[in-house]
């Protein structure tokens, strides 16, 4: 049985699209291709699935359940909803929150929260994403949290960001309330250094 292996398009084109260098872009597409380092594949096609994407995230979060988190993550980076994700679809994803503008990558961040793709971020919303990411870091967190912490985060979040009090979070809300919070900001300048 053969199987085809996805190759990516001309690795100088995706170099003007981002902000890697074409040196860079190799590596990253050799990580890319051999996801099978970390979950033992034999021949790694190029292309992640949900499920694939899930058993690599869940091995950074091994005393939680990194499942939630990891499909959200997922579907921001499938943008296109085909159910997998392309080296190219990754990697522009990656430029964005590694060295896009910090309005690049709000906007980013903004639509990995807005589950529904309405344009807002309600409440609801909220309350998946953060017990997505109270369940992915697990129950032996230091201080031990408290039953109702996402409760609690999802209200602050909106009492910060919710600057007209209607219930939802706009793009322009959101972008608004995290530049005026500096540990948002310096948070988004942690891995502008990577690679």
């Amino acid at each position: 049985m053969t199987t085809v292996c996805y190759r990516p398009e001309g690795l100088e084109q995706l170099e003007t699209q981002t902000n890697f260098t074409k040196r860079e872009l190799q590596v990253l597409y050799r990580g890319f291709k051999n996801p099978g380092l970390l979950i033992y594949q034999e021949c790694p096609s190029g292309v992640v699935n949900e499920e694939t994407f899930k058993q690599i995230y869940a091995q950074f979060f091994p005393h939680g359940d990194a499942s939630m988190y990891a499909h959200y993550l997922f579907n921001a980076f499938d943008t296109a909803q085909t159910g997998s994700v392309k080296f190219e679809g990754f990697v522009m994803a990656l430029s964005t929150l590694l060295r896009g503008t910090v309005h690049e990558k709000l906007r980013w961040t903004f639509n990995l929260y807005d589950i529904n793709k309405d344009g807002y971020i309600n409440k609801e919303e909220m309350m998946d994403i953060v017990k997505a990411i109270y369940d992915m870091m697990g129950k032996y967190t230091y201080p031990v949290l408290k039953e109702d912490a996402p409760r609690l985060h999802v209200e602050v979040f909106f009492q910060k960001m919710d600057k007209n009090k209607d219930g939802v979070v706009t793009l322009d809300e959101f972008i608004e309330s995290c530049q005026e919070d500096d540990n948002i900001m310096r948070s988004l300048q942690l891995f502008e250094n990577v690679m």
